[in-house]
C-alpha cells in the first residue's frame, strides 16, 4: 500500500535494510541483532544507488527486532523515477565487518560492522531486506482521481474476500509440502554432516572461492561488469575513495614476493594492527633480587615501563595494463598484478626498514639511536676480529636466534675472510645452484641491497635478533582502486594500489651494528 506525502521532485521510503538471523543471504553471511549499533551511534550511512553514486540521504535507521528498518528520501531524478516504478525495491549494505564468527555449516555471523552506505537494488542479496512503502505527490493523484465508486468498492471486496480464502487453502497445503522437504532436507544435512561426506564443511571454501572470482571480475570489467552478488563479496577499505581490499589467497601471494625485495620483513616480526597508530609498553628497567637474611628488611625494587609508538605510514603506487591484456582470458591477471605490486612495495619498504628517516615513512633500525655498535677493529676494512666481537657482544638469549645482515658487496669480503690458525673460511656455504644456505659464525646471513658499503666509519653489518628487535605491523595489506579514465585514451586501465603499516626497532639491545673504525 502506498503512503501519500505532498511532494514533487522527491520520493519518500521506508524499508528494511538487513535482517537478523537466518536464512543467511546469498554469499552466506547472516546478520546478528545489535551488530549496527555501535556504527548507527556515529551517525547515519551513505544513500547510494547499486553501491555507486549517492541519490539521497537517510531521515532514521533503527534496529528492531526484525533488522535495520531505515527511511529516506530520494533526490536523484532517475532513481526516483525507477523507484516509483518499482524497479528499485531491493536494498543492500555496505560495510567493513569488524567482528564475526563461523558456524560448522560455514555460515558467517557478523556481530558488529562499520556501516558505510545503503544501496536501492535491483536484486538484494537477501531478499528480505525490500522497500516496504513509497511516497509521493504524483502517486497520490493516481490513486485519486480514478478511484471507484462506493457500491463498486463492495463489490470489489467480496471478490477479494473470496479470493484470499482460496489462497489460504492453496497456502495450506504448501505448507504441508514444505514441512516434508524440510524434514527430507534435514536428513540430507546431517548425512552431509559426517566426516568423510562429500560437500561437508565447504561452506568457508565456496565464500572464499566467491570472494576470489569477485575480486578477479572487478580486475578485468571494474564494477559495471559484477553481479550484486559479486559486487557484495567484495569488501571495501577504509572510506569510499580507498577501493577493494584484496582477498586473503591474493595477498598471500604479494607477501610472498615481498621478501625478495624486503627481506627485513622475513626475519622481522610481523602482526596486524585495526589502529593509525601501535602503541606499545617497553620495560626500561627490570626488577633485582638480592640475598638477604630471615628477619632482615627487603629491598624494595621498582620495575619501570617506557611508551613506544609506531604511527601507520602509507605506500602508494599504481600500474598501468593494457586493456587487451585484460580482455585475454589465457592471461592471469591477478598474477601479474600481485607481482607488480610485491615489487614496487617490496622495494619501497625495504630501503625503509633499514635506513627510513620516520618522515612519512618508518624509522629504519640504522637510524634508531638506540641501536649500540662494536668497532670492527679495522679503520677501512671488515676483518675477522671485528665480527666476532660483535658477535659476542649481543647477548646469548639474543644471539641464539641471531641473524647477521648485510649487503652483496659486503658479503663477498666477508667471504673471503679465513680463521687465522685453521685457515677455515669463517663463512660457510653449502646448497644448490643459486640458492646457497649461508651461515657465518653458526648464524645465517641476510643479503639486504640498502645496508651501505664497507667505509671508513660506515656501518654496514648488523646483528641480532630481528624477530624480537624489530616489529612490522600490517594495517591494510593492499587496496586496489581501479581507474577506467585517466588512461583511457592509450587504450590502458590504471591501477592504484595501496598498503597501511607501521615498522620499527622494537627492542633495541636485540640487534647490534658493527662500525668499521679501531674504536
Amino acid at each position: 500500500m502506498l503512503e501519500i506525502k505532498a511532494t514533487a521532485s522527491t520520493v519518500e521510503f521506508r524499508g528494511y535494510a538487513s535482517a537478523f538471523g537466518p536464512p543467511p543471504d546469498q554469499v552466506g553471511d547472516q546478520v546478528a541483532k545489535g551488530a549496527f549499533a555501535r556504527s548507527l551511534a556515529a551517525g547515519l550511512p551513505e544513500m547510494r544507488r547499486e553501491h555507486r553514486g549517492i541519490v539521497g540521504e537517510f531521515k532514521a535507521a533503527v534496529e528492531d527486532d526484525l533488522g535495520l528498518r531505515v527511511e529516506g528520501m530520494v533526490t536523484d531524478p532517475a532513481t526516483v523515477a525507477d523507484v516509483r516504478a518499482g524497479k528499485l525495491d531491493g536494498l543492500s549494505i555496505g560495510f567493513i565487518t569488524t567482528k564475526a564468527s563461523r558456524g560448522a555449516d560455514g555460515v558467517r555471523t557478523l556481530e558488529d560492522v562499520e556501516l558505510k552506505e545503503i544501496s536501492l537494488v535491483r536484486r538484494p542479496a537477501k531478499s528480505s531486506a525490500r522497500v516496504l512503502s513509497v511516497k509521493g505527490e504524483d502517486m497520490e493523484n493516481l490513486e485519486t482521481k480514478d478511484a471507484p465508486p462506493a457500491d463498486e468498492t463492495a463489490d470489489v471486496a467480496k471478490e477479494v474476500k473470496s479470493a484470499l480464502a482460496g489462497i489460504e487453502a492453496k497456502v495450506g497445503d504448501i505448507g504441508k509440502t514444505v514441512t516434508g522437504l524440510s524434514d527430507r532436507l534435514g536428513k540430507v544435512e546431517v548425512t552431509l554432516k559426517r566426516p568423510g561426506a562429500a560437500g561437508a564443511g565447504n561452506g568457508e571454501t565456496e565464500t572464499k572461492a566467491l570472494e576470489k572470482k569477485a575480486f578477479e571480475r572487478f580486475l578485468r570489467t571494474g564494477t559495471e561488469g559484477m553481479d550484486q552478488v559479486e559486487r557484495k563479496a567484495l569488501r571495501i577499505g577504509d572510506d569510499e575513495q580507498a577501493g577493494y581490499l584484496a582477498p586473503p589467497e591474493f595477498v598471500s601471494e604479494i607477501d610472498k614476493n615481498l621478501t625478495l625485495f624486503s627481506p627485513i620483513r622475513s626475519v622481522a616480526t610481523v602482526r596486524n594492527t585495526s589502529r593509525s597508530e601501535v602503541n606499545t609498553l617497553r620495560r626500561t628497567s627490570p626488577a633485582t633480587a638480592v640475598w638477604t637474611g630471615e628477619d632482615d628488611d627487603r629491598t624494595e625494587t621498582t620495575v619501570k615501563y617506557g611508551q613506544q609508538s609506531f604511527p601507520v605510514r602509507e605506500l602508494a603506487t599504481f600500474v598501468d595494463v593494457s586493456l587487451s591484456l585484460l580482455e585475454d582470458a589465457a592471461v592471469d591477471v591477478a598474477a601479474e598484478l600481485a607481482s607488480e605490486f610485491a615489487e614496487a612495495f617490496g622495494v619501497a619498504e625495504g630501503t625503509a626498514f633499514v635506513n627510513g628517516d620516520g618522515v612519512l615513512c618508518p624509522l629504519g633500525f640504522m637510524n634508531n639511536t638506540e641501536l649500540s655498535y662494536t668497532p670492527g677493529g679495522d679503520a677501512s676494512n671488515v676483518i675477522a676480529g671485528g665480527l666476532i666481537d660483535i658477535f659476542h657482544a649481543v647477548k646469548p638469549a639474543y644471539r641464539q636466534s641471531g641473524v647477521w645482515v648485510m649487503n652483496s658487496t659486503t658479503l663477498g669480503k666477508v667471504r673471503k675472510l679465513q680463521d687465522p690458525s685453521t685457515g677455515t673460511y669463517l663463512l660457510m656455504t653449502s646448497g644448490i645452484g643459486n640458492a646457497p644456505v649461508t651461515s657465518l659464525l653458526g648464524r645465517p646471513v641476510i643479503e639486504a641491497p640498502d645496508m651501505p658499503d664497507v667505509s671508513g666509519n660506515a656501518f654496514p653489518i648488523a646483528f641480532g635478533d630481528f624477530g624480537i628487535g624489530f616489529r612490522i605491523y600490517d594495517r591494510i595489506a593492499l587496496s586496489i582502486v581501479r581507474d577506467d579514465f585517466t588512461q583511457r585514451t592509450k587504450g590502458r586501465v590504471r591501477f592504484h594500489g595501496r598498503r597501511r603499516l607501521a615498522a620499527g626497532v622494537r627492542r633495541p639491545e636485540a640487534v647490534r651494528k658493527l662500525k668499521i673504525a679501531t674504536s
